[in-house]
């Protein structure tokens, strides 16, 4: 017979283990926790939940060749731009919105409160190795006052891996320069600098 007490035991424990696969930016203060991994779904997407503090940057402009997006918030207000055409959008609690392959982007937490939204991309690529080292980047203390990793080799390796291109900035160009210094960093063995936040 199951009692109320041992319910409450196991919400406790289940909060317990959310809790321990969350990982804080001590930097910008974010904060996510990987609901749902690559390898829980065999590649079809990444679930990950992101805790945005008042006024974070959150992402600049940018689009994913291959790779959709779902953005759902669950409380406080997530600031979207969306399209070529700029759209600026204010998503609150219970909205939700997709982002297709090639459409232009950005998110930012723009009000005085936190913003928990729930972000899942479809298929997952590698951009949890990206989200994990940028976050664990963070955490070493090897990044700028904006949070970006300040060595060029590991950014361009890991940016490499998200599927992403900046919005402003000729994409032929931006390749070449990010596939230059990748193929640099794997040469140079930077690349496994970067195994252990995977």
């Amino acid at each position: 017979m199951t009692t109320s007490k041992s319910y409450e035991d196991l919400s406790v424990l289940h909060e317990s283990l959310v809790l321990s696969k969350q990982i804080v930016n001590p930097v910008t203060g974010d904060r996510m926790i990987i609901l749902c991994s690559s390898a829980d779904s065999n590649g079809e997407y990444l679930k990950i939940q992101f805790d945005l503090p008042p006024g974070a940057k959150g992402s600049p402009l940018h689009y994913h060749g291959s790779m959709g997006e779902t953005f759902e918030v669950i409380s406080g207000s997530l600031n979207m731009e969306l399209g070529e055409k700029r759209n600026k959008k204010i998503l609150r609690s219970g909205n939700k919105i997709h982002v297709y392959p090639g459409m232009h982007h950005s998110f930012w937490n723009e009000s005085d409160d936190w913003v928990t939204f729930i972000n899942e991309m479809h298929p997952a690529g590698n951009f949890e190795q990206f989200i994990k080292a940028w976050y664990g980047l963070g955490v070493d203390g090897k990044v700028n006052q904006d949070g970006v990793p300040t060595n060029l080799l590991q950014l361009a390796l890991i940016v490499q891996k998200s599927d992403t291109t900046v919005v402003g900035q000729a994409p032929f160009l931006q390749n070449l320069i990010l596939n230059g210094l990748a193929k640099i960093g794997q040469i140079l063995k930077v690349d496994q600098t970067l195994v252990k936040y995977w």
